[in-house]
C-alpha cells in the first residue's frame, strides 16, 4: 500500500480516447498518453484491504497490491519484476483483458476500483522501453522435446514457460505468421501488431522454434509428432464458430465475424491485397453483443459502413451490480467499449428468425423481441411477443455468436482424444488429455475464454508437462483459488 488516504484523495481515472472522428480513420490504438504522475495517484488508490480479492480475481494470481505499491513509490523496475514474476504477457492483458481483478478490487464495493489494467500496461511499456525486457534462454538443456500446437495466448504462454525450464520447444502454426488470435482475430485498434511481434523476437532468441504455415493433422500427423516428441501440448483453441441455422442462412452477404475480422488483419499486415468480407457503404447488421461483436463494429466503422446495427437475444444488463452477482463475483452488467461510442444501434431482446434475399443475397433480417423469465437472478427462458415482428434492411451480416470447441476432425481425431460434454478436449487436472504424454491448455480444454485464462492455462500446463518428463518441477504454481465468475 503506497498510501493509507490515496482511495480517498483521487478519483478513478483513466486515459482519454482519441476523438472518434479522429480514430475511426485508422487502425491504430485508441488511447491517449497517460501522465506518469497521474498514474502514481492511481496506485496510490490501492487500500490497506487485509485481503487483497484482486489476487482471486485475476486467473494468473497477478501481485496487484504489490506492484501498485512500486509504482507509488516510483520503483518502477522493481514493479515490472512483480509483474512478469505471474504474468508472461502484461502487454497483451494490459490492452485486452477485461479485468476481473478490478470487479474483485475490495474498493469496488462501494467506489470505482484501482485502474489495476491501465497501471499494468504503464508497467510493461516503460519495461520495454527502459530495456528491462531481455530474452532469458535457460543456463542449460534437458535434451527433451516439446511440440505446442498453436501459437495463441496459452501457446505462447506454454512455450516459454517449458523453454525456460530447459525443454527444447518448437511451435507449430498453421497460419503464416504466429500470434493466433492475437493476430488474426484481435483489431488492431486494439492490439497493434508490433506489440506482438515485439513479444514473438523475444521468445525466439530464447530459443523457442516456431515452424508456421504448418497444420498439425495435415501437414504433418498425430503419430509422427507423438513419436517425434517427448510430449505434446495442443493448444489451438476454440475455433469452430456458432452458426445460427434458420431460413435463409445460405444467402451471400452472410458472414462469421472472425472470417470477417481475419480479412481485414491480413490486408493491415499486406498478408493479403484485398479484403474478402468488407463493410464499406453496406448496411451492417452484427448479431451478438459479446466482445467479438464489439470488434465487429469498431471494425465497420473504420471500414465506412453506411450504418451499424448490433443485436443480442439476452436482455439489455444494468449498469450496476445486480443482485445476484454480489462482490467480488463478476457482474453481468452494461459493458460499452469504444467501438459502441463510435456510433451504431444497440438492441436487446431481440430473436433473429430468418434472413430475407433478393437474387441470392441477403437484403433483409426478420426479427421478433422476446420477453425473458427470470430464475435465480438469470435470464432462463423467454417468449415471443406478440406482434413484434420487424424486418431490418441489411447487406451485410455478422454472425458474432461465439465458438463451440476445437477443431475435432484432423489432428484429434488422429490421437484419439475423448471429448467432453461440451466439445471440448477433455482431460485431468494435469492437463493430460486421455492419450498419456499428450496434454491441453487455453480454449481448446475449457472453452472460449478470456485472453489471461489463455496465459494462466499454458503456464499450469507447462508445469504439468515439466512433472511429466522430470518427474519434479520449478515452475511456479498458480498460488491462489479463483473467484468463480458470477
Amino acid at each position: 500500500m503506497g498510501k493509507p488516504t490515496g482511495f480517498m484523495e483521487h478519483d478513478r481515472r483513466l486515459p482519454e480516447r482519441r476523438p472518434v472522428k479522429e480514430r475511426v480513420g485508422d487502425f491504430r490504438e485508441i488511447y491517449q498518453p497517460f501522465p506518469e504522475s497521474d498514474l502514481r495517484d492511481q496506485a496510490a488508490r490501492c487500500m490497506d484491504c487485509g485481503v487483497p480479492t484482486c489476487h482471486a480475481g485475476c486467473p494468473l494470481g497477478n501481485r496487484i497490491p504489490d506492484w501498485n505499491d512500486e509504482v507509488y513509490h516510483d520503483r518502477w523496475e522493481a514493479a515490472f519484476l512483480q509483474l512478469a514474476a505471474t504474468n508472461n504477457f502484461p502487454e497483451f492483458t494490459g490492452r485486452l483483458c477485461p479485468a476481473p481483478c478490478e470487479e474483485a478490487c475490495v474498493l469496488s464495493i462501494n467506489a470505482p476500483a484501482v485502474t489495476i489494467e491501465q497501471i499494468e500496461k504503464t508497467i510493461i511499456e516503460k519495461a520495454f522501453t527502459k530495456g528491462w525486457v531481455r530474452p532469458q534462454p535457460p543456463a542449460s538443456r534437458t535434451g527433451r522435446r516439446v511440440v505446442v500446437i498453436g501459437s495463441g495466448p496459452s501457446g505462447l504462454a506454454c512455450a516459454q514457460q517449458l523453454n525456460s525450464a530447459g525443454h527444447q520447444v518448437t511451435v507449430f502454426e498453421r497460419d503464416p505468421r504466429p500470434g493466433g488470435l492475437l493476430r488474426f482475430g484481435i483489431p488492431d485498434f486494439k492490439l497493434e501488431k508490433a506489440i506482438l511481434d515485439r513479444r514473438i523476437t523475444l521468445l525466439q532468441e530464447e530459443g523457442i522454434e516456431f515452424k508456421c504455415g504448418v497444420q498439425a493433422g495435415i501437414d504433418i500427423n498425430g503419430p509422427s509428432l507423438v513419436a517425434g516428441f517427448d510430449a505434446l501440448v495442443l493448444c489451438t483453441g476454440s475455433t469452430r464458430p456458432r452458426d445460427l441455422r434458420i431460413p435463409g442462412r445460405e444467402l451471400a452477404g452472410i458472414h462469421f465475424a472472425m472470417d470477417f475480422l481475419t480479412s481485414q488483419n491480413r490486408v493491415l499486415a499486406g498478408d493479403a491485397a484485398a479484403l474478402t468480407v468488407q463493410a464499406a457503404g453496406r448496411q451492417v447488421i452484427v448479431i451478438g453483443g459479446g466482445d467479438t461483436g464489439s470488434d465487429c463494429i469498431g471494425t465497420s466503422h473504420r471500414q465506412g459502413a453506411a450504418g451499424v446495427v448490433n443485436f443480442e437475444l439476452l436482455p439489455q444488463p444494468p449498469e450496476d451490480r445486480p443482485p445476484a452477482q454480489p462482490w467480488p463475483y463478476w457482474p453481468m452488467r452494461l459493458r460499452t467499449s469504444s467501438s459502441h461510442e463510435e456510433g451504431g444501434e444497440r438492441y436487446w431482446n431481440i430473436l433473429t428468425k430468418r434472413f430475407v434475399g433478393e437474387r441470392g443475397r441477403v437484403t433483409g433480417l426478420e426479427t421478433v423481441a422476446v420477453e425473458w423469465e427470470a430464475e435465480d437472478g438469470r435470464p432462463a427462458r423467454f417468449t415471443e411477443i406478440a406482434g413484434s415482428q420487424r424486418v431490418w434492411p441489411v447487406d451485410l451480416v455478422l454472425l458474432a455468436l461465439g465458438f463451440v470447441g476445437p477443431e475435432a476432425d484432423t489432428l484429434v481425431a488422429q490421437l484419439g482424444l475423448a471429448l467432453d460434454e461440451r466439445g471440448n478436449l477433455s482431460t485431468g487436472s494435469d492437463h493430460m488429455t486421455s492419450r498419456p504424454g499428450v496434454f491441453a491448455a487455453g480454449d481448446a480444454r475449457r472453452g472460449q475464454s478470456l485472453v489471461v485464462w489463455a496465459i494462466s492455462e499454458g503456464r499450469e500446463a507447462a508445469r504439468a508437462v515439466d512433472l511429466f518428463l522430470m518427474g519434479r518441477s520449478d515452475l511456479p504454481q498458480k498460488p491462489c483459488c479463483d473467484l468463480p465468475r458470477g
